[in-house]
């Protein structure tokens, strides 16, 4: 069939044609916005799973229903090895220059403003990578005395009371905050603790791999009081099918029974999978409908270029005992599993592995389900990592 009119859309955070099972998460972030911009007590969000889940996609479509209702957003991503600061300062900016335009909120949120200029000249000296333009002169004593922490309660503060002058609400929408520091997230869990007590229309939608939850429970102790931890995992059956189905319908094209069957087996209800397996099988079919082997023909196709790009651009940020820890893994199928057993593989203490695993937990490739066990953080992983690295020449390197 024509690529052309290929409706999938494999690709990070890209939107699929149909956001298929989320419509529950969907309503309860949309309540919660709500009731913040009525100044109504409501909990963060926090969307936690693993890779290719669809959590970028959810954080993106719950963000434009918010500016669709006139809500002020801002929105990041948090890459490893930048500073929070350095992050939201630029885009804080631009929602207090917004909030300006507003007769109602102009003089609060100019002084939000004046704030965002005394803590970005503040905190300068230690997070070097902070780069904003200042509007406006400081105003003394205002989130400048150089601690995060207090600074960010004053600034969310009066970006909260902006908000709240003109009838709305700030929502914060971060992606990866697991790979936020610890010292900066409690910073941030504070200033939201501080801006729920105030009751400033002020909220957070996070979304971040499962490990986020022990991170934030360990900056803050109350975090779990303040956030809700929605777990986003693969798709049940039917949601799967309909991702798959609808987008197909659209363009007059329909899938026999056995090779949606074949799919959801293959993929196992993964929204980023259901995609690239949707795309392949389409381009493996001449004719209506898409038949069990074209989706086999596809499985080829996909697997393939899943090993390039998903599993590949993970795999080449690895040390080689990184890779050879994650292969061990892999031996022992797909997991979680103990990590004496992951030792045992290795023939090593368990002890010496400390250091390597908690680097795999930092790059986002391991998390920890309970105490003393290890799990993938991205789906079908062990599968890639036997034919990554096929013979046994890892176990003797």
């Amino acid at each position: 069939m024509d690529p052309i009119y290929n409706p999938y859309a494999p690709g990070a955070g890209s939107p699929p044609p149909e956001l298929a099972g989320r419509d529950e998460l969907i309503e309860t972030a949309r309540v919660a916005l709500e009731r913040t911009r009525l100044r109504f007590p409501a909990k963060s969000l926090m969307l936690v799973g693993l890779r290719g889940v669809g959590k970028t996609v959810l954080l993106d479509h719950i963000r434009e229903q918010a500016e669709r209702s006139g809500i002020q957003t801002i929105r990041i991503e948090a890459p490893e090895r930048r500073s929070l600061p350095a992050l939201l300062a630029p885009q804080l900016r631009q929602a207090l220059l917004r909030l300006s335009r507003q007769e109602k909120a102009r003089d609060l949120a100019q002084r939000g403003l004046r704030a965002l200029a005394g803590f970005a000249k503040a905190l300068k000296v230690k997070y070097e990578d902070i780069e904003v333009g200042l509007d406006f002169d400081p105003e003394p004593g205002l989130a400048d005395n150089g601690d995060l922490e207090n600074d960010l309660q004053d600034l969310l503060d009066v970006a909260g009371a902006a908000a709240e002058a003109a009838g709305t609400a700030l929502a914060l929408f971060i992606d990866e905050l697991q790979y936020v520091e610890e010292e900066q997230l409690a910073a941030l869990i504070t200033a939201l603790h501080r801006s729920a007590q105030r009751r400033r229309p002020v909220v957070l939608v996070g979304a971040g791999l499962p490990q986020l939850r022990g991170r934030m429970g360990r900056a803050k102790s109350y975090a779990e009081r303040l956030f809700d931890f929605p777990e986003i995992g693969p798709l049940i059956p039917a949601a799967a099918r309909q991702a798959l189905e609808k987008p197909a319908a659209s363009q007059n094209v329909i899938f026999e029974e056995s090779a949606l069957e074949l799919i959801v087996k293959e993929t196992q209800g993964y929204p980023y999978f259901l995609q690239e397996w949707g795309k392949h099988s389409w381009d493996a079919t001449d004719v209506s409908p898409i038949t069990a082997d074209d989706v086999k023909v596809a499985s080829v196709t996909a697997i393939a270029a899943l090993d390039e790009s998903f599993f590949r651009v993970r795999f080449d940020r690895l040390t080689p005992s990184e890779k050879r820890y994650l292969r061990a893994m892999a031996e022992l199928g797909a997991g979680p599993h103990r990590s004496g057993d992951i030792a045992e593989v290795l023939c090593r203490p368990v002890n010496s592995f400390g250091p390597t695993r908690n680097q795999l937990i930092a790059k986002g490739m391991i998390w920890s389900p309970n105490h003393g066990d290890t799990a993938f953080t991205v789906p079908l992983f062990d599968a890639f990592m036997h034919r990554i690295m096929p013979s046994d020449d890892w176990k003797t390197v």
